[in-house]
């Protein structure tokens, strides 16, 4: 049997080349009612593009039909229909590679550039949580799932500021958000000798305001290089205080103190600074990058902006803190539990942390669903916390514990001696797996799963200006499918059926491939810091 793992951008990248010279064409197909007959399609208006008349060579037939290479999954078939060229995989060999390695399909498909360093720097965890925006509520946790998926990935990064404030770190700890604390303060009298040394001639000291040092003017700084980046024309100007200088003195020894183990021979320009800040934050975030220049010498060369949208509150004004947003998701979520189980069940210390954990799920998956940087509207209403409701946090944890009664099930029954144990699974016959819901599970979140880990930690460390993009809202739109997908299919079909010896095959390869639902599912909870749940 052929080893290694399979993915889908190997297997495109060997379907565009059977075509010959020029762009992508083939796709992957996503929708259950076209994976009836395809899994991927090179669209019929592409194909006459590219060949002139639309008549596919039969050299492209031939290089199709023996397509092989580290990752390509193997063919069954190719064929022209009205759509396009439609390709169909040997679907038992795939169930078969997949699920032989189910360890390989929760990790991510390609390792970081060697040597990359990312430093985030996430502003926001300056404040004190009574008075935390929801824009930065959502800035922190994109910061803190950027992290995970940066970390998952092998890159080395280190997290700005360590929160000082104890009610903050309290705070975080209930979001399931993992960031350093201190109880120190970063030392200052370096930078403080240079700014004072760069600040704008004044004619009184003594009228300054308590904490406040001068002025330094950025102009020059925004001609070298700002207005190019796409900073704003207005930053002339920046009002140099103590606590300015003490941010600063944090990350210049965040950079400069990195662990040595964690990255050896990496040079100064291996590091990337990434500012995620909320779009009120910015304009200062620009002064302090510039101010940093300015008074450093060994300030890093990239420094990139990661924005937020804003968080828009449906019906209500946005005066809604983070602590008061937590506490009525909250209060939402066991009050949802008290009707569904018909007693109210907050007393009790078994569910305790059954309903923290309910509750940062659904707030991470309604802020960590959309895009960063476009703006967030959040509906308060019960509903968003309903089991029923396909696209909430509340529904994916409610899955997860799913599967894990179903496991559970098993285990039981088999102590019982109603089901065997579980087989060598190189001994499983997976030609057994012909629903149409299991390979919609297999296909379209198992396989990709590898690339999508990627996809979320990938960050372009070489594109120009200022800002940046990341995909932070890949895994819960994951998570949220595979949920849906896995509800369709557990719903339809009974897995742990008659204890009947001939039924026992198609029972443990159902089995295995739920386990691999399983394992994926788990993954991508633990990039949003969410643990699995056992029971709901």
């Amino acid at each position: 049997m052929a080893t290694g793992r399979l993915g889908v951008e190997e297997t495109l990248g060997a379907l565009n080349a059977a075509l010959g010279p020029g762009g992508p064409v083939w796709f992957k197909e996503t929708r259950a009612r076209h994976l009836h007959a395809r899994d991927f399609l090179a669209p019929r208006r592409a194909l006459q593009a590219r060949f002139g008349d639309g008549q596919v060579p039969e050299r492209v037939f031939h290089a199709v039909a023996v397509l092989q290479g580290p990752g390509v999954a193997p063919v069954l078939r190719c064929a022209p229909t009205p759509a396009g060229l439609a390709l169909q995989l040997q679907r038992s060999a795939v169930f078969e590679r997949v699920l032989g390695a189910v360890e390989a399909y929760a990790a991510p498909a390609a390792p970081a550039t060697p040597g990359l360093r990312v430093l985030l720097h996430c502003p926001a965890l300056r404040a004190s949580p009574c008075v935390l925006r929801l824009s930065q509520l959502r800035a922190v946790l994109v910061a803190d799932h950027l992290a995970r998926a940066l970390h998952a990935q092998g890159v080395s990064i280190r997290l700005v500021p360590a929160v000082r404030d104890p009610h903050m770190s309290t705070f975080l700890q209930h979001l399931q958000v993992d960031w350093p604390a201190t109880s120190e303060r970063a030392e200052t009298e370096t930078l403080r000798s240079q700014a004072l040394a760069e600040l704008s001639p004044a004619g009184d000291r003594g009228a300054l305001p308590p904490g406040v040092l001068g002025s330094v003017c950025l102009k020059d700084l925004l001609e070298q290089r700002g207005r190019t980046a796409g900073y704003d024309p207005n930053l002339d100007n920046c009002l140099v205080t103590e606590d300015l200088l003490s941010v600063l003195a944090e990350l210049r020894a965040a950079l400069l103190h990195w662990p040595e183990a964690a990255t050896p021979d990496a040079g100064a320009d291996s590091c990337m600074v990434v500012h995620v800040v909320s779009c009120e934050e910015e304009f200062q975030q620009q002064k302090l990058d510039l101010l940093w220049w300015k008074l450093d010498d060994q300030a890093p060369l990239r420094q990139k902006h990661l924005v937020c949208g804003s968080v828009k509150v449906a019906g209500a004004p946005g005066t809604l803190t983070a602590p008061e947003y937590y506490e009525l998701r909250h209060a939402q979520v066991c009050k949802a539990s008290a009707l569904k189980h018909s007693r109210d069940l907050t007393e009790d210390p078994a569910w305790t942390e059954t309903f923290r954990v309910l509750s940062v799920a659904t707030i991470k998956f309604e802020m960590l669903s959309t895009a960063p940087q476009s703006q967030l509207v959040l509906a308060l209403a019960d509903s968003s916390i309903s089991t029923k409701g396909t696209k909430s946090g509340t529904f994916v944890m409610y899955n997860c514990a799913r599967l894990a009664t179903l496991f559970e099930g098993y285990k039981h029954s088999m102590e019982q001696g109603l089901y065997p144990p579980f087989p060598p699974v190189s001994s499983l016959d997976f030609s057994l797996l012909h629903d149409e819901g299991e390979w919609l599970l297999l296909f379209n979140s198992i396989l990709p799963f590898p690339d999508l880990l990627s996809q979320a930690a990938a960050l372009d460390c070489t594109a120009l200006g200022l800002h940046i993009t990341a995909r932070t809202e890949m895994v819960c739109k994951s998570l949220v499918k595979l949920s849906m997908d896995f509800s369709s299919y557990y719903n339809r079909v009974h897995i742990l059926g008659e204890p009947r010896p001939h039924l026992f095959g198609q029972m443990f390869a159902r089995l295995q491939l739920l386990q691999a639902v399983r394992e994926v599912l788990h993954t991508g909870l633990a990039m949003l810091g969410l643990p699995p749940l056992s029971h709901i």
